[in-house]
């Protein structure tokens, strides 16, 4: 190969690199790292990154425990009903939380809505039913908005719940489809309530 021709394909391969979503440099060498599985929250039992059961709801409070991110009031649907919440975007613009006001002030509810969360054992949004190895027996089907979906606790965490998607499912939607529907069900959300 010619030298010309080595530095065309080098810089189409540098090209094509650069325009990927999912490549970054690590920012200590030139090595080349996935993104994809970025982790920029965690969920625990006890909190969502720096948000805690004692975190007063707002802008200010939830920006401080979320160092980096910024927060917008948006309209999203619960179970029952569509309400506003506060959603949290990272310095790249992607909204990775919302967050929902308690009667007392303080957080009520916080739900995961990107896969560049890990919930507490792992789990991430776009993952199956089968890859996280939820059971059956620990979901009950989605009412109202989320009709038909799939509402999971994430084992060993009661204060986390997996919300799926079932991909081309048909009904009926007033109870849980079979267990080969559930298999390749998409996770959507994960939801995180303080423990009381």
């Amino acid at each position: 190969m010619r030298l010309r021709d080595l530095g065309l394909t080098l810089l189409a391969a540098v090209s094509v690199i650069a325009c990927s979503p999912t490549t970054d440099f690590d920012g200590t060498s030139n090595r080349l790292v996935s993104t994809s599985n970025l982790t920029l929250v965690q969920i625990t039992e006890d909190s969502v990154g720096g948000i805690t059961r004692e975190t007063s709801y707002g802008s200010n409070s939830i920006e401080t425990a979320l160092p980096g991110f910024t927060t917008e009031g948006v309209q999203t649907a619960v179970e029952n009903n569509t309400e506003w919440a506060l959603a949290a975007f990272n310095t790249d613009g992607f909204q990775v939380l919302q967050v929902f006001k308690g009667q007392n002030g303080k957080v009520r509810s916080v739900h995961g809505v990107t896969h560049h969360l890990q919930g507490p054992n792992g789990e991430r949004i776009g993952m199956t039913f089968a890859d996280i190895g939820t059971a059956r027996a620990d979901c009950r089907v989605g009412k109202n908005l989320w009709r038909g979906m799939a509402i999971c606790k994430s084992t060993g965490h009661p204060n986390v719940e997996l919300v799926y998607a079932i991909p081309g499912y048909q009904g009926p939607f007033n109870e849980l489809p079979a267990s080969n529907d559930l298999f390749d069900a998409e996770l959507q959300r994960i939801l995180w309530t303080p423990k009381s």
